[in-house]
């Protein structure tokens, strides 16, 4: 990678390799660091997931990491204290937020994290972050958006704020 992530897009135990592979080529466009939380729902080398990234995968900063609290020992560690005082900001997306992603003021070194497609992220985590979680908001019929368009929505709003994309 050439580039300095700007900000963190966390994957929790996502489930259908072809939104991972989607994932991972809209945080090269980006510049973001993709993690993903194990257990995963396919095997890393499986080739649809290359094949969603297409030749995007190569240009991918990104790590795979055992579980939530290895997560947040690992983003503590790449935090880079000197120029950001601090470790990353975690912002978690729920269904069942009430704050809407719109209204976060995101920084730089940010984490925007979001669960499997299947049930999202587990209790224990939005439980103990819970002044930490928004919403994507959608309309009357729509429960939430695919996982990968709900990523590129989030992260287009963070970037947008952060600024340095051209």
């Amino acid at each position: 990678m050439n580039y300095q992530p700007r900000f963190n897009i966390v994957l929790h135990q996502p489930e259908i390799p072809g939104n991972t592979g989607a994932v991972g080529r809209t945080s090269v466009a980006l510049e973001a660091k993709l993690w993903l939380v194990r257990p995963l729902g396919f095997r890393i080398d499986e080739k649809t997931l290359r094949r969603a990234g297409l030749d995007y995968w190569q240009h991918l900063e990104w790590e795979v990491v055992d579980h939530w609290d290895h997560l947040i020992g690992r983003l503590a560690e790449s935090s880079d204290e000197h120029l950001h005082g601090s470790t990353p900001r975690l912002w978690l997306y729920s269904r069942f937020a009430t704050q809407s992603f719109t209204d976060v003021p995101y920084q730089p070194s940010d984490t925007l994290v979001f669960g499997c497609e299947t049930s999202g992220l587990p209790e224990s985590i939005t439980s103990a972050h819970s002044e930490k979680l928004i919403r994507i908001p959608t309309g009357q019929h729509v429960r939430s958006l695919n996982l990968s368009c709900a990523v590129g929505v989030a992260g287009y709003e963070a970037s947008r704020q952060i600024g340095g994309l051209s």
